[in-house]
């Protein structure tokens, strides 16, 4: 027998402990395969068919020339001899890495666990990114260099000057301008050789099922309850892998959900909170560089997936603390009683998700009236009897406010509602409505007759009166 050796390449070395070169005892070709496939049984598979020759898209060489070219499986070896094994790469495939992206990609090549055969995963991959703001971003930005093959981005948001804390696709020329317009030319700058989609539109119960069918995984970058729930029973409906993460103030979490028969979205949650209860980053903040370090997460998790690499989060809740530099892992597990994903699921389609996230679409009366920027400009200007409460914190204040206005924080109002006449006209405001018309309800059922909730807010105020006010 003849010391031989076989040279690995990068794409198959999972399969050898991440070995680059195998020696082995043989006299043949077809007696060294055997060899190496003794060692390691799950090569095999790679390389040859049922029918014991070598897969069409896999070549060997002895001493760099092709066996095709010699007695093929027959062919005699020699002390020393070398075998290389080259997976060849079928001509016109879309997944074919040009010589510039092999260079552009060269990074990732080199990684023993990603190869050549990793990185034509990621661009025959797709992913749907739901949502291109503060977890959007980083991860188009990510994905995009990463060399995933098509990245289909929904948002139906424009660019506002306070996005630009932390949402670093866009500039200041972008203000004003559809997000996922801004976020497709500056991805296509960075990687000219994917395809980017950008769906100017709000997910709904309509058309989520369409969006979401063509891509093989979607990750979740939204901000508000219902929409997540949206996203996670349509991955369910449609069998997608759904990568979520979540940011507020200095904390975030991550998972992946449905994915590797592991939990979904409702199987951690099972009901929403009450409305108002958790508020958005658009009223509670968040840390500028947070959005980046759970979406760079997502990220990995999404390339882990399609390169099938390293261990899943599926089942397993990351949750992030900046301020402690912590990290903290959950379990999670599948709930057998799961409406959607459980033994006996009893959610087969699409729902309204606002009402079931208990934000009311009705037009019933309740114990507060709505009034429009408009509308209080009107009896501003008249000079009727008013009182105009401005419910937001001391800093959102200096930024901007509304005169004549009377500054009650929302946390203080129990203290200071006993200043107030029950019959006098409450006006009450904050930044977009949702804690304003918390306060509302609190003065309703102190007996308040008059209470009226500023529409939109501010930002509403600034839209329809007064454009010199600051934004954020």
């Amino acid at each position: 027998m003849m010391t031989v050796t076989l040279k690995i390449p990068s794409p198959l070395r999972r399969f050898t402990d991440n070995s680059s070169a195998v020696e082995v005892e043989a006299d043949s070709v077809a007696a060294a395969l055997e060899q190496l496939f003794m060692l390691y049984p799950d090569l095999k598979l790679q390389v040859m068919d049922d029918s014991g020759q070598l897969r069409n898209f896999v070549n060997l060489f002895h001493d760099k020339v092709d066996i095709r070219q010699q007695q093929g499986l027959n062919t005699r070896l020699h002390q020393g001899s070398e075998l290389r094994i080259v997976p060849a790469i079928a001509g016109g495939s879309d997944s074919r890495l040009s010589a510039l992206e092999l260079s552009r990609y060269s990074r990732h090549i080199m990684l023993p666990e990603m190869g050549i055969a990793g990185q034509e995963s990621l661009k025959s991959a797709s992913i749907l990114i739901i949502g291109a703001g503060g977890l959007g971003c980083p991860l188009g930005l990510y994905l995009a260099a990463a060399g995933v093959g098509h990245l289909g981005i929904v948002d139906n948001d424009v660019v506002d000057e306070s996005n630009l804390q932390r949402q670093v696709l866009y500039t200041v020329d972008d203000i004003g301008k559809p997000k996922v317009d801004c976020a497709a030319a500056r991805l296509r700058q960075l990687n000219p050789y994917i395809k980017i989609s950008g769906y100017a539109e709000l997910l709904t119960s309509a058309n989520a099922m369409q969006l979401i069918e063509p891509y093989d995984l979607v990750i979740d970058g939204t901000d508000n309850f219902p929409t997540r729930y949206l996203v996670n029973d349509a991955c369910v409906l449609l069998n997608k892998p759904n990568i979520y993460g979540s940011i507020f103030r200095f904390d975030g979490q991550a998972t992946v959900f449905n994915y590797q028969q592991g939990p979904c979205y409702r199987c951690l949650y099972p009901t929403p909170p009450p409305p108002g209860l958790v508020p958005s980053c658009a009223e509670g903040g968040v840390l500028g560089v947070l959005p980046a370090i759970i979406a760079s997460i997502q990220a990995t998790e999404a390339i882990k997936m399609l390169t099938k690499m390293g261990e899943s989060l599926s089942g397993k809740l990351l949750l992030y603390d900046a301020l402690q530099m912590e990290f903290e892992y959950l379990q999670i597990e599948k709930n057998p009683d799961c409406p959607l994903c459980g033994k006996h699921p009893s959610i087969h389609a699409l729902i309204d998700y606002q009402q079931f996230c208990g934000i009311s679409t009705s037009t019933e009366p309740r114990s507060y009236q709505d009034i429009t920027p408009q509308e209080l400009k009107q009896k501003l200007d008249a000079n009727e009897p008013l009182v105009l409460i401005d419910v937001r914190e001391p800093y959102e204040r200096e930024i901007c406010k509304i005169m004549p206005s009377q500054h009650i924080p929302m946390a203080q109002i129990d203290v200071h509602m006993a200043e107030f006449n029950t019959e006098q006209v409450l006006v009450v405001h904050c930044k977009l409505g949702g804690r304003s018309a918390k306060v509302c309800q609190q003065f309703s059922a102190q007996g308040y007759k008059h209470v009226f909730n500023l529409t939109g807010g501010i930002l509403a105020w600034a839209d329809a009166v007064d454009d010199k006010l600051i934004r954020y």
